[in-house]
């Protein structure tokens, strides 16, 4: 495992992401609902907007709205201002928004690549993090530690079992209920939070449960039924050779990148004698939550390059400081080495993808950010937008209403009649 890589993508690895087809099938109860919003979005949107620049956007909007929530409730059990999650609320909603339209952009900008695939799983491996931190933020999840573990590292292992299982079929496939609907209801408690209060959510219930204690217990027990339905998916065996991956390796390897981070989460919140996790559970979270992301990523790149992912990466340096230093009875306070774990995750995640993003651009002759030239087709209007010229391999929205659109196989009709329900997308 080599700590710097002049190259992390070979010749045979970028040839194979450029014949990469983007495959995604969803049946999202709200997604159809949702289409005549998305197309009027992208058709306000101008045409010298890249789609990656929206994606990232969006991001950058998520991060910063999560960053004040826990900026004024960093232990997740202090009473965060109504205000604050009401701006919350409307960070996770423009990140959907412009998330579910970049697609949309790079079809009718015709600036579709594989790098815009690749591009959107990265920021939504990034999102999922924030998103999870930011609804137990707003409901007081800190008062019970355990359970917040388990609901963002819930969220976590979904996001990563449905690339395992893309990884596996070549398919990534979403349910009735996924993650549109996840992200609809963590906006609802948002706003449920900003109107009554944080205190709202520890109001009792029968059987000595609060309202806070009992929806997450729900949301936990969905994810572990979803999880469970991607690993009946997955143990049916792969596309590749004998049952294999989609690059032809065991269908199993997967598991040990992610075991290596959450078990290590597990074990060092547990063992921690300054309750570092209990003080700090947001910056825990995001320490290892940024580790996951990395993970994720090396996953997807993977997947679209069919080749066979390395099981061990030096983000995981990072919780290896957190468990050295229990080793060593807490040589240095926990606090700081916490923080030096999760700077060194943030720079070595944004080292690796700046990279990747870099390699591919430059086999691809494209630009990450920007459209090189003016796109063809009609002048301008309402409906000029909406009329792509010709099907191409996706910009690579992986979720929600763009995985309605994003696949290069779907027809031309979908931005037209939006409120069709397309099951068979693949």
């Amino acid at each position: 495992m080599q700590f710097y890589k002049e190259r992390i993508l070979n010749a045979a690895q970028l040839k194979k992401l450029s014949e990469h087809k983007y495959s995604c099938t969803s049946s999202s109860i709200l997604d159809a609902w949702l289409q005549p919003w998305w197309c009027w979005l992208v058709s306000k949107t101008p045409l010298w907007l890249a789609p990656n620049l929206i994606t990232i956007l969006g991001l950058i909007v998520n991060i910063v709205t999560t960053l004040i929530l826990i900026w004024y409730s960093p232990d997740a059990r202090t009473d965060p201002p109504r205000w604050a999650c009401l701006v919350c609320a409307l960070g996770v909603f423009v990140y959907q928004s412009l998330d579910a339209i970049d697609g949309k952009q790079a079809r009718r900008t015709g600036s579709q690549s594989p790098l815009g695939e690749l591009f959107d799983h990265g920021c939504d491996s990034i999102s999922t993090v924030f998103i999870a931190i930011g609804a137990c933020t707003a409901v007081n999840l800190g008062e019970y530690p355990t359970w917040m573990f388990f609901q963002c590292f819930c969220a976590m292992t979904l996001f990563y079992c449905a690339h395992w299982q893309a990884y596996v079929t070549g398919t990534l496939r979403m349910g009735r209920i996924d993650v549109t609907e996840a992200q609809y209801s963590i906006i609802a408690i948002h706003l449920v939070s900003a109107t009554l209060g944080a205190r709202f959510w520890s109001t009792q219930l029968p059987l000595g449960l609060d309202v806070r204690l009992a929806s997450n217990i729900a949301v936990v027990l969905m994810s572990l039924y979803l999880i469970l339905g991607y690993i009946n998916v997955i143990m049916r065996g792969g596309v590749g050779k004998n049952g294999s991956t989609v690059a032809g390796t065991s269908i199993l390897s997967p598991v040990i990148p992610f075991s290596l981070v959450v078990v290590p989460a597990f074990i060092i919140f547990q063992k921690s004698e300054s309750h570092v996790y209990e003080n700090h559970p947001a910056l825990y979270i995001l320490a290892f939550g940024m580790v996951a992301a990395k993970v994720t990523n090396r996953l997807v790149v993977a997947h679209m390059t069919k080749s066979e992912m390395d099981l061990y990466d030096w983000s995981l340096l990072g919780p290896a400081m957190l468990f050295l230093n229990q080793y060593f009875n807490n040589a240095i306070p926990e606090y700081y080495v916490l923080w030096l774990c999760t700077i060194w995750v943030c720079v070595d995640l944004v080292r690796y993808c700046g990279q990747v993003c870099t390699e591919i651009c430059a086999h691809l002759r494209i630009a990450l950010f920007r459209i090189p030239s003016p796109p063809r087709g009609p002048g301008p209007g309402p409906a000029a937008p909406l009329a792509p010229a010709a099907p191409a391999p996706a910009n690579g929205t992986a979720r929600r209403g763009s995985a309605l659109t994003s696949d290069s196989e779907n027809s031309e009709s979908e931005d037209s009649a939006p409120l069709l329900n397309n099951d068979s997308i693949s």
